[in-house]
C-alpha cells in the first residue's frame, strides 16, 4: 500500500506538462513562423491529408518549405510545412490579404477553384476536416465561451442542415490571437508565446468590392506601376491599406462565402487578422496546461481508485492462498512419513512429477514469452521517460519514435529469455527458435501495416508512409533488432540450464475429469476480466488520443495504471493456477499465458464499443484502418499481459514445489 501511495503521489506530481524544448525569445517585429500540419477528421479517422494538397491558398513553390520531422511524426501522418502567413511579434494585423500561387507560379491576391477542386473541398468540409496549425510549437486551438479548450484546430467550413447538400460555407478569413508574456518583468524587448488561438470566419469579398479593382491594378500579378514604391514591402503595405477598410466593413456586416458543387470560382480571396495579447499569468513552462484542460483529472482518479479496489480484492485472495492454504499444505505434505499416506492425499503435490513436463509447442511458447518481454520493457521504459517529461506533446512524434527504438533495442532481452526458456524445455532447434522470435510477431505487424499502407496510398492520405521510411523501418528491424535477438539468444543458450525443483516422471500422469468452472475456456475468460477492468477507463483516453483530435499526457496516471495492470495480471494468474493444480491438472504452461492474455479479447471488444459509441466514421476505409490497427493493438496487449501472467505463475510454481520434500 505504501508503494501504491507513493506511485499516486508521483502521478499527481508529473501529470502536468514538463517542457521538452527550449523556449524562444522573440524580439519586437521578429517573425513568428506559422506552420501548417495535416488536416484531420473525426469522421474519417486514420486518413489525414496534407494541408497544401487541398485547393486552398498555397505559397509559391519557391517559398514552400517542408519541416523535417522524426520517424514517429511521419508514421502518425503529420506533414508540416511553412505557411504563407506573415506574423511578427507584437505587430497586429487587420484584414491582411494572403498572397497565393497562380498556375504560372506568379503570386496573386486570390486563388481559383476548378469545378473538380470545388467538389473536393466540399467533400472535405462535409466530412468534418479540421486544419491544424502550429505556432512556436503550440497547436492552434478553439475555445468555448467558458474559456475551456474544447478542440484542436479549426474547421475548413461548415454545412447548413437546412441548405441543399450541394452547398457549404467556406472559411476564408481567420482571426489569430497570440498570447505572450515577458521572460523578465523589466525587459519588454523580448516575448515568449504562451497561447495560440484561431477563430475562422467567412467573407464574400466580391460582395463588398473586388480587392484587385480597389487596388486599381491593370493586371493581377501584384505589380504597382508607381516609381514611388520600389520595394516589395512598400507595395504590399500599399495594397493592404487599400483593402483594409473594405475588409473591416465586410466583417461588420458579413456575407458568407458559399461554394456550390460543380461550380468553378475565378477569384477567392483569403485574409487574416493577428491580435497580440499579453498574459503574464501563464508561464512558458505551463503553457500546455490550457491545452490539456479537456482531460478531466477526476476521471483518472476514479480509474485509479477503481483499479486499486480490484488489486486489493486479488491481493486478499493471494494472501489467503499463500499464508493459509499453501503454508498448511506444505506443512502437511512435509510431515507425511510414508508413500501410502501420500497416495491418499489429493491436491497440487500429487502432480509434482508432471508439473515441469515441457508443454506441447514449447518453442512457440518461448517465442511468445520472449516477444512479450520485449514489449514489456518497451512499455515500461517509454512510460518512465514520458513520466518525467522527456516525451512531451511539444515533441511531436517523439512518443512513437521512442516506442519503436525501445522495442528495437529490447530485442536482446527477447532472444535471451526465449533461449533460456527453450533450453529448459530441452529444445534443440535454437536457430529456428531465434528466427521465430526475431521475425514472427514483428513480421505479422509489419505485413499488416504494409498492406494498410497500400490502402492509404490509394486514398492519397498523408499517413501513407514513403518508401524511404519503410526502408528505414526495415533497416531498424533487420539491421539492429534481428542481430540483437541473435546476440541475446546466444548468451541465453550459453547460460546454464534452469533446473526444475522436482524430478519429472517418465510416464505422464492422467488428468482427472475437471469440474465445469475449471475448464480452460471458462477460466481464461474469467481471468481476463479483472486485468481489463483495471485499465479500461484509462484506455478510453488513450483511444481518444489515437483516433480523435485530443492529446494524452497523463503519464503519471498511466504509470500507476500500468503497475496495477502488472499486479492484477500476476495475481489473477496465480489464483487460477493454484486452483488448476489443486484439481490435479498440471497443464499450466499455456493456460497461465492465456489466463491473463485473454484480457486482449475484452480490449478488442471495448475498441468495437468505442467505435460504435464515440466515433462517427462514415468511410469504409477509415473503419478498415481502425479495426486493423486495433486488432494489432489487441495482439500486442495479448503478448504483454500473457507474458506477465506466465512469468508470475512460473515463479509461483517454482516456489511452492521448492518448499515441499519429495521422496
Amino acid at each position: 500500500m505504501r508503494v501504491l501511495l507513493a506511485l499516486l503521489f508521483i502521478a499527481g506530481a508529473f501529470s502536468i506538462y514538463l517542457p521538452g524544448v527550449a523556449p524562444i525569445d522573440y524580439h519586437l517585429n521578429e517573425r513568428v513562423e506559422l506552420l501548417v500540419s495535416s488536416i484531420t477528421s473525426d469522421e474519417s479517422v486514420g486518413l489525414p491529408y496534407q494541408y497544401f494538397d487541398l485547393p486552398l491558398c498555397k505559397p509559391s513553390p519557391a517559398h514552400r518549405q517542408e519541416i523535417v520531422e522524426n520517424l514517429g511524426s511521419i508514421l502518425y501522418g503529420e506533414r508540416i510545412e511553412l505557411s504563407n502567413y506573415h506574423i511578427h511579434m507584437k505587430v497586429p494585423e487587420k484584414c491582411r490579404l494572403l498572397e497565393c500561387e497562380s498556375d504560372d507560379s506568379t503570386p496573386m491576391l486570390f486563388s481559383s477553384l476548378k469545378a473538380t477542386e470545388t467538389n473536393d473541398l466540399l467533400d472535405y468540409i462535409k466530412q468534418g476536416y479540421y486544419a491544424n496549425w502550429i505556432l512556436d510549437n503550440l497547436p492552434s486551438a478553439s475555445t468555448s465561451s467558458t474559456d475551456e479548450v474544447v478542440e484542436f484546430g479549426f474547421p475548413l467550413g461548415r454545412t447548413d442542415p437546412n441548405a441543399p447538400d450541394t452547398k457549404a460555407v467556406l472559411y476564408n478569413h481567420v482571426h489569430i490571437t497570440v498570447q505572450y508574456n515577458h521572460n523578465k518583468k523589466d525587459d519588454h524587448s523580448k516575448a515568449r508565446v504562451v497561447y495560440f488561438e484561431v477563430v475562422p470566419q467567412s467573407i464574400d469579398w466580391l460582395s463588398v468590392g473586388d480587392p484587385a479593382t480597389i487596388i486599381k491594378e491593370d493586371t493581377l500579378n501584384l505589380t504597382i506601376d508607381d516609381p514611388t514604391f520600389k520595394t516589395d514591402y512598400e507595395k504590399s503595405e500599399l495594397r493592404h491599406s487599400f483593402v483594409s477598410d473594405k475588409c473591416q466593413a465586410a466583417l461588420a456586416n458579413p456575407k458568407e462565402l458559399v461554394i456550390e458543387k460543380d461550380k468553378a470560382y475565378d477569384r477567392i480571396y483569403w485574409s487574416y487578422d493577428v491580435e497580440f495579447v499579453e498574459n503574464p499569468s501563464v508561464s512558458w513552462a505551463s503553457r500546455w496546461d490550457i491545452y490539456l484542460k479537456a482531460q478531466r483529472v477526476e476521471i483518472h482518479w476514479f480509474s485509479i481508485i477503481y483499479s486499486l479496489l480490484i488489486v486489493l480484492f486479488l491481493t486478499g485472495m493471494v494472501a489467503m492462498i499463500m499464508l493459509r492454504i499453501l503454508s498448511r499444505d506444505v506443512r502437511r505434505y512435509n510431515e507425511m512419513q510414508n508413500s501410502d499416506e501420500a497416495q491418499e492425499e489429493t491436491g497440487w503435490k500429487l502432480v509434482h512429477g508432471d508439473v515441469f513436463r515441457p508443454p506441447r509447442y514449447a518453442g512457440m511458447l518461448s517465442v511468445h514469452v520472449g516477444t512479450g518481454i520485449q514489449l514489456f520493457l518497451m512499455a515500461l521504459v517509454t512510460i518512465f521517460f514520458a513520466l518525467f517529461g522527456f516525451l512531451s506533446p511539444a515533441n511531436r512524434g517523439g512518443l512513437m519514435s521512442a516506442m519503436l527504438m525501445f522495442f528495437v533495442f529490447s530485442g536482446v532481452f527477447a532472444g535471451y529469455i526465449a533461449a533460456r526458456l527453450y533450453k529448459m524445455f530441452e529444445g534443440t532447434s535454437w536457430k529456428l527458435l531465434t528466427l521465430k522470435t526475431a521475425l514472427l510477431f514483428p513480421g505479422i505487424v509489419f505485413l499488416l501495416f504494409f498492406v494498410m499502407n497500400f490502402v492509404i496510398w490509394g486514398e492519397r492520405s498523408s499517413r501513407a508512409v514513403p518508401f524511404g521510411t519503410l526502408f528505414a523501418i526495415l533497416g531498424l528491424w533487420f539491421g539492429i533488432s534481428v542481430p540483437l535477438v541473435f546476440l541475446g539468444a546466444y548468451f541465453g543458450f550459453k547460460h546454464k540450464k534452469m533446473d526444475a525443483p522436482v524430478r519429472t516422471n517418465q510416464i505422464p500422469r492422467q488428468v482427472p475429469p475437471q469440474v465445469w468452472y475449471m475448464k480452460p475456456i471458462f477460466t481464461m475468460l474469467i481471468g481476463g476480466v479483472l486485468p481489463f477492468g483495471a485499465v479500461f477507463i484509462e484506455l478510453f483516453f488513450i483511444l481518444s488520443n489515437l483516433w480523435q483530435r485530443q492529446v494524452y499526457y497523463m503519464f503519471g496516471f498511466l504509470f500507476v495504471v500500468f503497475i496495477i495492470l502488472i499486479i492484477t495480471c500476476a495475481e489473477i494468474t496465480i489464483v487460477m493456477c493454484y486452483f488448476q493444480l489443486s484439481g490435479e491438472n498440471y497443464h499450466w504452461w499455456w493456460r497461465s499465458f492465456f489466463t491473463a492474455g485473454s484480457s486482449s479479447l475484452y480490449f478488442f471488444f471495448y475498441s468495437c464499443f468505442y467505435f460504435a459509441t464515440q466515433l462517427t466514421v462514415t468511410r469504409f476505409v477509415s473503419a478498415l484502418l481502425y479495426f486493423s490497427y486495433m486488432l494489432v493493438a489487441s495482439l500486442l496487449f495479448f503478448l504483454l499481459t500473457g507474458t506477465i501472467g506466465f512469468v508470475s505463475c512460473f515463479i509461483f510454481v517454482r516456489r511452492i514445489y521448492s518448499a515441499i520434500k519429495v521422496a
